[in-house]
């Protein structure tokens, strides 16, 4: 028999590896984006899409997800968003033409969507003392995925073609739904589905009227808008500066490599900081800097900027998910919370990849993308202000 001790760490190490897969689909795209558009004939507008529909299925699935864990339960849906991301991963090697990378891209999506609102919520009710340790954690798994997906994707493509380039992220996907299978094969799911049918059973103040929710909307919205904007459009942006297609992917990595020692520091230290306005700043004052040297140099400037914008958005990101999560104590309701400042946040930030492509497509430049990102974090730190550890949480 199993040690509960032997148990939380298997669910740790599940929920990380489940992190690992959630944004490769995405990270792998933006260094090969000038492959895929010259075999397809997408231009920048369309290629955007590629970043665009995964994160808008993650808003739209978010807002659903309260009747889909009812139905599924948190093992089952979890389960069903890892074999998702999988199968949209692998059928790229097959429909690699425009129509096809969209669709999957729409599946992706989906999977995307269901493990990002359902973890958080295991997360919460297995580890309640050690909640933002263990969200550190998944973040920085998050991260990781990036990170490797964006090293190796020039290299995958030359050894075996763009498209299975692609295709491969479908096969740790899989992996990671067969170790969620381990790790969750016994849990509780009686409890949770009782504490939800509980929850709904007495009168709420939905998050729809209330300001503070939808502040969080903002707040994750576009601090998220600024990492979707950098993983679809920084390598195609030092491809146009010159740099090659590895290089412009190996920066990509380093970022997001910056991001996961940022998702690192904040699971070490984020339990020292209840105040969660401090190190939110800070993180909006490194990504700020990154996008000023992006803009004003990003060749000569081009290590700090890495270093910068993932220090910052590597930061930025976690902390938006522990601030929804600290309005809230009951696992349940918070992770409704989450599932609705996840829903609207992820819409907006499915935007930035579009809109840069506009701009691509119509100015041959991405240096207005990066200013107008710069503006949208310093009215998310201004918002930020108003959550004092002891203001009055959502109800």
């Amino acid at each position: 028999m199993r040690s509960r001790r032997g148990d939380g760490l298997l669910l740790i190490g599940a929920i990380f590896a489940l992190a690992l897969n959630l944004r490769p689909a995405m990270a792998a795209a933006g260094p090969l984006l000038d492959l895929i558009e010259a075999a397809t004939g997408m231009d920048s507008t369309t290629a955007g899409l590629l970043t665009t529909l995964p994160v808008a299925m993650i808003g739209l699935g978010a807002l659903s997800i309260r009747p889909l864990r009812r139905r599924l339960g948190e093992r089952r849906g979890v389960l069903l968003g890892a074999v998702l991301i999988g199968l949209a991963c692998l059928a790229r090697a097959v429909f690699d033409g425009t129509v096809g990378l969209i669709a999957s891209a729409v599946v992706v999506g989906a999977g995307v969507a269901l493990i990002q609102a359902l973890a958080p919520v295991v997360v919460k009710r297995a580890f309640p003392t050690r909640f933002g340790t263990v969200m550190g954690v998944y973040t920085t798994g998050i991260m990781g995925g990036a990170a490797v997906a964006a090293a190796t994707a020039a290299g995958l493509a030359e050894a075996v073609g763009w498209a299975w380039a692609l295709a491969l992220w479908g096969v740790p996907a899989l992996l990671a739904g067969l170790v969620w299978i381990i790790a969750a094969r016994d849990p509780a799911e009686a409890a949770p589905d009782r504490a939800a049918a509980a929850n709904a059973a007495r009168p709420e103040n939905p998050f729809w009227r209330q300001g503070r929710a939808w502040c969080l909307v903002a707040i994750l919205g576009l601090g998220t808008s600024a990492y979707t904007l950098v993983l679809a459009w920084l390598p195609p942006y030092y491809v146009d500066q010159g740099q090659t297609r590895a290089t412009a992917g190996f920066m990509l990595s380093g970022m997001t490599g910056a991001e996961v020692l940022a998702g690192v520091l904040v699971s070490l230290f984020v339990a020292r900081l209840p105040d969660r306005r401090g190190p939110m700043l800070a993180a909006v004052a490194l990504a700020l800097l990154g996008l000023a040297g992006l803009t004003l140099a990003p060749v000569d400037l081009a290590v700090p900027v890495m270093l910068l914008l993932g220090l910052g958005i590597g930061a930025v990101f976690p902390l938006t998910l522990i601030l929804a999560m600290d309005q809230i104590d009951d696992p349940v309701r918070s992770g409704d919370l989450l599932a609705f400042v996840q829903g609207g946040g992820y819409i907006i930030a499915s935007l930035s990849p579009l809109a840069a492509g506009l701009l691509r497509d119509r100015l041959s430049d991405l240096t207005q993308a990066w200013m107008l990102m710069g503006l949208g974090l310093v009215a998310m730190a201004l918002m930020t202000l108003a959550f004092r550890p002891d203001a009055a949480k959502l109800r």
